[in-house]
């Protein structure tokens, strides 16, 4: 129970590592303030599942792409669940497209839900455990796209690459408050939304072809958020924690076995 006494905001915490984050800070003794988006079908489902664990758990509806929506959700949370102590920032939005074909309102809609949300959750939260006297967490959910430039995500990419050099900058200014700040970089993850984009045939397919040989689960980056938002991680601020199942190396290893 790392976490007991805490509370945490998780946003787009309906399903996939939203979720998965949630649950295991949950796990770890936190309540949860979880947030997603406005109509959402999986919102009290994940709330009932957190219950279930012996945890608070408030849900707020809210759409964090744009800065009224964050400025909604901060209040909010504080007004419900009193002063908060963790942000796990995981929005994101992402529509495949060759680069010389992608429209460029799709680019920059993409760089705000990804990257320009990121910068008004956390500074929000910020302002907020300032006000508190200072202390807090913020983990940000980054991607291996950060550093991997996969074809046809020339946006997500992008977004991604700028949300990790943001936390680097966004850690060395709270550093004088306590406020720790890093980014998860998870790998191809199992998440309903990868299945939708992807199918059940070439997810499977895929999760072979992978060095560790499956594909990456929820819960695998949910320990990883409970480890960054525990005191075990008092001395990590400005970090990029990938939680790949080394994907990255794949190139290499493939050269190596040839």
């Amino acid at each position: 129970m790392k976490l007991s006494g805490k509370i945490a905001l998780v946003t787009g915490a309906g399903r996939g590592i939203g979720k998965g984050c949630a649950l295991a800070l949950a796990e770890a003794g936190a309540d949860i303030v979880l947030n997603d988006r406005p109509d959402s079908p999986d919102a009290d489902l994940a709330a009932n599942e957190i219950r279930e664990l012996g945890r608070k758990c408030w849900v707020i509806e809210a759409n964090i792409f744009h800065r009224e929506g964050c400025e909604e959700l901060v209040s909010a949370a504080i007004a419900e669940a009193g002063p908060l102590d963790i942000l796990v920032s995981n929005p994101a939005f992402s529509r495949r497209a060759s680069f010389v074909d992608v429209d460029p309102e799709l680019f920059e809609k993409t760089l705000q839900a990804t990257l320009t949300s990121g910068f008004h959750m956390s500074q929000l939260m910020a302002r907020h455990f300032i006000e508190c006297g200072g202390g807090g967490k913020i983990v940000f959910i980054s991607s291996v796209h950060g550093v991997a430039p996969f074809p046809r995500a020339v946006a997500y990419n992008a977004a991604k690459a700028g949300l990790d050099h943001m936390m680097r900058t966004i850690a060395g200014e709270l550093i004088r408050h306590r406020i720790n700040v890093n980014c998860i970089a998870p790998g191809w993850i199992d998440t309903p939304g990868e299945h939708e984009v992807f199918g059940d045939a070439a997810m499977a397919a895929a999760a072979a072809d992978l060095p560790w040989g499956r594909l990456g689960v929820p819960a695998d980056i949910g320990k990883a958020a409970v480890y960054l938002c525990s005191d075990d991680a008092d001395y990590v601020t400005g970090e990029v924690l990938t939680v790949d199942g080394g994907i990255r190396l794949k190139g290499y290893l493939d050269h190596q076995q040839s």
